[in-house]
């Protein structure tokens, strides 16, 4: 298979989210509080995994439906909460490192996209990173209307580069928003574990990724495996 093009999810392998999972696991906690429920560290990690384990779509809305006991006039209410508490909360982290690794995939002309769940300002916040000019496409959800797992995301995204799915490589950390439904599409996928969904696993073979990394010296090695002789890896010495 000839691999040409490399897709990355934001959350993740872009940002590492570290603040802004404790920003929401805080308001969260905060809200329930407000409730007249007292919420602890332990608690939030406990449905922090159960949404993770039900691969919940919206792992948020699933810990506070936990931790409310499942009372829709207190979820409502909890959710409310947290979201006045985050507004428009900008905690971006540029994962260390992973800027050079773009710069060095986009120099050989290795072209780059952006499929993500994420606001219209989530553009802003990548130009101001610096690594925005990098990605001939950012298919953010807010601005295409097309959300993850939703497979026209990825279509888009590939038709955008002018290629085939077939022909591009998609980086993320949850199997079932990033590497099921590229895998569906004949995409390569890389798992990059990190933050909430780091102990998610596939369910089926189907949905397993061509590999795993945990850093970008890892990733880098893996995307020059998958773009082979003709590709990233043979100019980088990265393999």
């Amino acid at each position: 298979m000839s691999y040409r093009a490399v897709l990355f999810d934001v959350g993740g392998p872009l940002d590492l989210e570290f603040a802004r999972e404790i920003a929401v696991d805080s308001a969260i906690a905060m809200a329930c509080g407000l409730e007249g429920m007292r919420v602890d560290e332990a608690m939030i990690e406990d449905a922090s995994e159960r949404a993770v384990a039900a691969f919940a779509p919206d792992a948020y809305a699933h810990m506070i439906e936990t931790l409310c006991g499942g009372d829709p006039h207190t979820i409502s209410r909890v959710e409310g909460r947290v979201r006045a508490m985050m507004g428009n909360l900008d905690v971006f982290q540029l994962r260390p490192e992973i800027d050079g690794l773009l710069r060095r995939l986009h120099g050989r002309g290795v072209p780059l996209g952006i499929v993500a769940n994420q606001p219209v300002v989530a553009r802003e916040r990548l130009q101001r990173a610096g690594i925005g000019d990098l990605f001939a496409y950012q298919g953010l959800s807010a601005v295409s209307g097309l959300r993850k797992p939703d497979p026209r995301a990825f279509t888009a995204a590939a038709e955008a580069l002018g290629l085939a799915p077939s022909a591009c490589i998609m980086v993320g950390d949850r199997i079932d928003n990033d590497i099921a439904p590229a895998r569906a599409l004949g995409m390569a996928a890389i798992q990059f574990r990190s933050g909430r969904h780091r102990r998610q696993r596939p369910r089926s073979s189907a949905e397993a990724p061509d590999d795993v990394v945990t850093d970008v010296r890892e990733l880098e090695v893996a995307i020059g495996v998958l773009l082979g002789p003709a590709g990233f890896a043979t100019t980088t010495g990265a393999v």
